[in-house]
């Protein structure tokens, strides 16, 4: 029965198909191969530092006035380095893809979503953060307006709103609803308390909406 299969298996080598015997084979060399590739702890540990990017340097960065030193990956974006080096926690990484506004900071008096920005591209620029306009004692008229008016359900939005809206006012200090409402589309609250945003704006710009 074995000179009859291993005839076959010629014929059909002979035809240049492949035979079931062929293909296992095949695939127990290729599993002694694969078997062999396998990594040590200490080589997949090296592979992986390998793989990294660059190490961490050494920026400066102007934050609500003052002048902070840290080091950083070139990757590390403004948001992040606020967070999680200088405990500036108010803007809230939600998206994290410059889509929401929860990360909303004022930088050189522009508004800015701090996810999209490098802080190592942040030096050299004056940058402003919820905790840098207001105190809990002496809050920022768009802060005051916000309570209010109602103008936060869970919070978590909030923040990025009210530096979105110091940014708004800071250009046009008499706006219209409608202009409030154009002005603040670029930030997001799933409580859907637009309503109460827009009216709190409206307050802090002198107006009752």
């Amino acid at each position: 029965m074995s000179k009859i299969h291993d005839e076959m298996d010629e014929k059909t080598r002979a035809k240049g198909a492949f035979s079931r015997r062929g293909f296992l084979r095949g695939a127990g060399v290729a599993s002694g191969a694969l078997g062999g590739a396998v990594l040590t702890e200490e080589q997949a540990e090296a592979a992986q530092a390998a793989a990294q990017g660059p190490g961490a340097v050494a920026i400066s960065l102007n934050v609500n006035g003052k002048e902070q030193k840290l080091n950083v990956e070139p990757r590390v974006t403004l948001l992040d380095a606020c967070r999680n080096q200088l405990d500036l926690t108010g803007a809230k990484r939600v998206c994290d893809r410059g889509t929401c506004g929860a990360c909303t900071m004022i930088m050189n008096g522009k508004v800015v979503y701090a996810c999209t920005v490098l802080a190592i591209d942040a030096q050299g620029r004056q940058i402003q953060t919820i905790e840098g306009i207001g105190t809990p004692q002496k809050p920022h008229p768009v802060s005051t307006a916000f309570v209010n008016n109602d103008a936060q359900q869970c919070g978590y939005c909030t923040p990025g709103f009210v530096m979105a809206a110091k940014g708004f006012l800071d250009r046009n200090p008499k706006p219209t609803y409608d202009q409030v409402k154009a002005g603040l589309g670029g930030n997001l609250c799933r409580c859907g308390t637009y309503v109460g945003v827009r009216k709190a704006v409206l307050e802090a710009a002198g107006k009752k909406g």
